[in-house]
């Protein structure tokens, strides 16, 4: 009796002991039986919260196409890794494609079975009753400088008379290709979980202005249901090309005007006009050398040199002037390609300056300005700022 007790001992423990609490990637059905032994040492909601990461790993964290190469992906990413650190690395994928799902939250995209043997449910979540899809574009992230830096794109899935339907605890497939003249320039994914899906986000700063065509991008948008993928493209749509990226040319900012400084106090051979006979004030030399000073300040981060020659009641006080965010403190350098006077008269002046602005966050932008400049005391100072 203590024997056959004895036995039942260790049968039990041989049994509990062969249980996995790693990922086995020797093959699928290792890999699929490592799962479900780690899946069996948790709650119901922890389990429903397993399936969703390794759902969420499956769809965005590997690059394959069907289901057993993608299955095998993701054996390998996650081979040797317990269940924490599956939920953390699908909170990073999660976070990283702009999924509002993470480990912690409630259950959100249903009891998902990545190995696709799923129990009957009364209805599937992904089984939605679309007839078309609809594309909706707004210019988004408005500058004060540059103007719009990105664009929305918001698909809808819509019915046979093209109305918006409404669903929701859906975990659809949504990819977007941007491309011009037929150009793949990105392509992004993310998932329609109901008909309140944020869509996707292009920012300008990151398409690269010589592979547009026209100044236009084509978008192409598919949604994956249970049953059919729907596909809809938007040709021609316009973007924004002063915030688009722009190629580097490495040409070096002009160097500062050689011509000796000046007491601008100080007025040397006034003029008369010879149609009135009243003195005019002097020019204070060309008014492109105020504009590259102005630019060489700002490119080396000397923004109260740059304010100190302007006079512009747009820009308002010098803390607007420099703010790191709306002002130009968010411009880390310049890279100057032209200026040249335009206009000039005694008492005012316009200067045409092209050149690549770079901000903080390694955005470039190409940029052609007109300042404008007035004669103050015998200096010229910036008075007004457009840009073309």
């Amino acid at each position: 009796m203590k024997k056959f007790a004895l036995f039942i001992v260790l049968a039990i423990f041989v049994f509990t002991g062969c249980k996995k609490d790693s990922v086995d990637a020797t093959s699928l059905k290792a890999f699929q039986n490592s799962i479900n032994d780690m899946a069996s040492g948790l709650t119901t909601i922890q389990q429903i919260k397993f399936s969703e990461a390794l759902y969420v790993l499956k769809t965005f964290g590997v690059d394959a196409e069907g289901d057993t190469n993608e299955l095998t992906a993701l054996s390998k990413l996650i081979a040797g890794k317990k269940v924490p650190e599956i939920f953390a690395m699908a909170d990073h994928v999660a976070q990283k494609s702009g999924i509002s799902w993470s480990s912690t939250g409630p259950p959100s995209l249903g009891e998902m079975n990545i190995f696709g043997d799923m129990e009957a449910k009364e209805r599937d979540p992904n089984d939605i009753e679309a007839n078309g899809l609809s594309i909706i574009t707004k210019p988004v992230s408005n500058d004060s400088i540059l103007g719009p830096k990105a664009l929305q794109v918001v698909p809808r899935l819509t019915d046979a008379s093209g109305n918006p339907i409404s669903f929701e605890g859906a975990m659809l497939e949504t990819n977007m290709e941007v491309s011009s003249n037929g150009i793949v320039l990105s392509n992004s994914k993310n998932l329609m979980q109901d008909n309140n899906f944020r869509g996707f986000t292009i920012r300008y700063a990151s398409l690269p202005s010589e592979k547009l065509i026209d100044n236009k991008i084509d978008i192409t948008v598919s949604v994956k249901t249970k049953e059919k993928t729907l596909k809809m493209s938007k040709i021609g749509v316009p973007v924004n090309p002063k915030a688009l990226l722009q190629p580097q040319i490495n040409t070096p900012v002009q160097a500062p005007s050689t011509t000796p400084a000046t007491d601008p106090t100080v007025t040397e051979n006034p003029t008369n006009n010879p149609a009135t006979g009243a003195e005019v004030p002097a020019t204070g030399g060309d008014p492109k050398n105020t504009v590259q000073k102005f630019l060489n300040n700002i490119s080396s981060q000397n923004l109260k040199g740059a304010y100190d020659v302007s006079e512009n009641p747009s820009w308002g006080s010098y803390e607007t002037f420099s703010n790191p965010t709306s002002g130009f403190g968010s411009v880390k350098n310049l890279n100057v390609k032209n200026i040249s006077t335009s206009s000039t008269n005694p008492t005012s002046a316009s200067v045409n300056a092209t050149y690549d602005v770079t901000d903080k966050n390694g955005n470039t932008s190409a940029l052609k300005v007109t300042f404008g400049l007035k004669n103050v005391n015998g200096a010229w100072k910036i008075s007004s700022y457009k840009i073309n």
